[in-house]
């Protein structure tokens, strides 16, 4: 299954070890689920990932990024030309759209709203697991 993965949801399932945003990562070190992103996705998580009040290290951090660049698909997007909530979410919806990703996982899914997240499946982590279970039936 081809995902595409928020910033807020990289950084829950690193501050929740057991939460289900860990799953979802756990999942991805497993290679259960190929990750989409493109660079500016990529320059994203590294930016949050270290920012100092986090605390993560930073071989940690570069280890994880490694493993999405090598397993995961690199995506050339196509601009969408539409409006966002949070402007910081297009290079996900994007990602999502031009890649072919069965979904886009994120924390706030009031952020996907308009006539081009309509293309795609937007779920938050629960949901997604819930919907891997059915798949996986």
């Amino acid at each position: 299954m081809r995902i595409v993965l928020d910033t807020n949801v990289l950084i829950s399932g690193i501050i929740t070890p057991f939460g289900n945003a860990a799953r979802i990562l756990d999942m991805i070190v497993l290679g259960e689920i190929h990750t989409l992103y493109d660079d500016r996705i990529l320059a994203e998580y590294r930016e949050v990932l270290h920012r100092p009040k986090f605390g993560f290290e930073r071989d940690v951090i570069e280890e994880f990024l490694t493993l999405i660049e090598s397993e995961g698909s690199k995506v050339t997007s196509i601009p969408l030309n539409e409006e966002m909530i949070d402007k910081d979410d297009i290079p996900f919806i994007e990602t999502a759209i031009t890649g072919l990703a069965d979904v886009l996982i994120t924390g706030n899914k009031r952020h996907f709203k308009g006539k081009a997240t309509r293309r795609i499946k937007i779920m938050t982590p629960d949901e997604f697991l819930k919907f891997w279970r059915t798949r996986k039936k």
